[in-house]
């Protein structure tokens, strides 16, 4: 790749919405009649510049990277945001957690609380991958946000993550390190797996008959373990998140002969979604998960669950992870934190 056509694809990225609509003028991608929006077809184009979509990396390489694309193409975390970073006991001991509150706050008081779990395919993602989310998350919800560093696979196949993170939700409401968490006052969230971990914690805490959260916050999740949906199909090569690098997690994180349809890490095929607290779903048009998250959004419903579902058609995987290049992105975290307000505030 030469030096120019880096130079180019990273212009078009960074540089200014209507560049990127000037290059892509009748030149953008449709699926099923949804238009790809031009600075996330920008995206794919870099992504294509810079890996081989049929290559996988090695794991610690692809764990760095994700880190790497959240400082190069994510919106910092708020300067005046306030974080501290913690320990929690979960299913291998005490492992890392960061807290965030906006300016002023008391990370130790009672308060409206987002226990967040960060996406990357159950073998990746960190603190530092989400810190940017969750800064932008806590300030302008007006909330306190616990990122949770959960453990991942291959170190630790399923379901170690379901239980890992049904552990700390417990903890977190017995008065671990003096959070002052309280359920009525807390939404469990994430993004893309962590979404799927959010969604299978509440099918486990509902059929457990375990104090159930104030709400669920589902970013682009991965829902159905079948992998056979007509988004997955149609959207097989999208850059930032083809089929290849699916099932490369999947291997990763699944046992050999795991049943894919067990509930905890299939929730759309869950017999406890009636009951569930109210749901906040993103939904992006060109993400393979698209239909992941329209079909939770509709069984959630037919359940007789609150839903909201917000659908970005033009959004690829992770849009909002990529702030600086994707304006959609700014918006959709905007939209996600007056839901929060909206939920505490009832």
């Amino acid at each position: 790749m030469g030096k120019l056509s880096l130079i180019w694809g990273l212009a078009k990225v960074l540089g200014p919405e209507a560049l990127a609509k000037a290059v892509y003028s009748g030149k953008l991608d449709v699926v099923d009649g949804r238009v790809i929006d031009p600075k996330a077809k920008a995206a794919g184009d870099l992504v294509m510049q810079l890996r081989d979509i049929d290559e996988m990396p090695a794991l610690e390489e692809s764990r760095r990277q994700l880190d790497t694309m959240a400082v190069k193409f994510d919106l910092p975390c708020p300067d005046d945001v306030v974080t501290r970073d913690i320990t929690l006991p979960g299913l291998t001991g005490e492992r890392a957690a960061r807290v965030y509150v906006p300016a002023g706050g008391d990370v130790l008081a009672a308060q409206p609380t987002l226990l967040f779990f960060h996406g990357g395919g159950w073998v990746q993602g960190s603190l530092t991958s989400h810190h940017s989310m969750c800064g932008k998350l806590a300030k302008q919800a007006g909330i306190r946000v616990i990122s949770y560093d959960y453990v991942l696979a291959p170190e630790h196949k399923f379901p170690a993550a379901p239980d890992d993170v049904l552990m700390v939700y417990q903890a977190l409401l017995d008065g671990v390190g003096g959070l002052n968490v309280a359920a009525e006052a807390l939404i469990v969230g994430g993004d893309s797996a962590g979404g799927n971990l959010t969604a299978g914690l509440m099918h486990d805490l509902v059929s457990r008959d375990l104090p159930l959260p104030k709400g669920q916050m589902l970013i682009y999740p991965a829902v159905d373990g079948r992998m056979n949906s007509a988004s997955l199909a149609a959207l097989a090569r999208q850059p930032l998140l083809p089929k290849i690098r699916i099932d490369w997690f999947l291997d990763h994180y699944l046992p050999e002969g795991q049943d894919r349809t067990d509930p905890r890490f299939s929730p759309l095929l869950s017999d406890h979604l009636a009951g569930q607290p109210p749901a906040f779903i993103i939904a992006g048009g060109h993400d393979p998960l698209w239909d992941d998250g329209l079909a939770y959004a509709q069984a959630l419903s037919d359940a007789g669950v609150d839903v909201q579902l917000v659908t970005y058609e033009g959004q690829v995987h992770a849009f909002m992870s990529l702030t600086k290049a994707i304006p959609q992105g700014r918006e959709a975290i905007a939209k996600t934190a007056d839901w929060l307000k909206g939920q505490f505030a009832k």
